[in-house]
């Protein structure tokens, strides 16, 4: 399940280019079905899915095999943008903060289909505990990862591997929907007050790792003349 963000954002247009007329259009519905569903707070079955594009079962297998795999189709047509981000800065704090304004409004906006393939996330965590999942696919969440990495990709020379890791796992605290549900819904925080608690946490991180960094490399050749 779990792709390159350039893979998964090139997946639909090789996909569309691949299967022209009916068989496109077909898809799209069901797409379209799904993500109306999603945005309603549910997260629909496949013959869910079917049944209100009115779409036989065996052909909406075809397209997508797995709840899975439509819900994963769902999560990266919402996303949309933000799979193609990019920056041309070489400042790690401003390309972090680019990549937050580019993400924060179209995660809001679909903050409903977010929700709905989390809480599939978190069905799955709790049947795979009971044992009770079976042979369905799990459902992967990871755009963040390389998302976040590529946003301070011009630390990698300058913070060791480890700690490069810890800055974008601290990071994606402050990213994804998870952020709007401890600070729209816990918080209740407007869309700007949401917004601009992720950036200032996400820039504090940034910097504090960026200042650690200067602090250990300074004390080196202090500790080497005390050797």
């Amino acid at each position: 399940m779990e792709v390159s963000r350039q893979q998964a954002a090139g997946n639909d247009d090789a996909n569309e280019a691949a299967e022209r007329g009916p068989r496109a259009r077909t898809k799209r519905l069901m797409l379209k079905t799904a993500t109306r569903l999603m945005q309603a707070g549910v997260t629909p079955s496949v013959s869910e899915v079917a049944e209100a594009a009115q779409v036989s079962r065996a052909t909406a297998y075809r397209y997508f095999p797995s709840q899975a795999a439509l819900v994963q189709a769902v999560v990266d047509e919402g996303l949309g943008p933000i799979l193609t981000w990019q920056s041309t800065s070489t400042d790690a704090g401003r390309r972090v903060a680019e990549l937050f304004d580019t993400a924060m409004p179209r995660i809001e906006a679909f903050e409903a289909t977010f929700k709905a393939a989390l809480k599939l996330s978190l069905d799955q965590w709790a049947q795979r505990q009971a044992g009770t999942l079976g042979g369905e696919p799990q459902f992967t969440r990871g755009h963040r990862v390389q998302l976040l990495k590529d946003a301070i990709a011009p630390l990698k020379g300058r913070l060791p591997p480890r700690e490069f890791k810890r800055l974008a796992q601290a990071l994606s605290m402050m990213f994804g929907v998870e952020v709007l549900i401890v600070l729209k819904d816990i918080w209740g925080l407007d869309s700007r007050g949401m917004r601009s608690v992720a950036q200032w946490a996400a820039g504090a991180l940034v910097r504090a790792a960026v200042a650690e960094s200067t602090v250990e490399i300074d004390a080196a050749p202090t500790a080497a003349l005390a050797k």
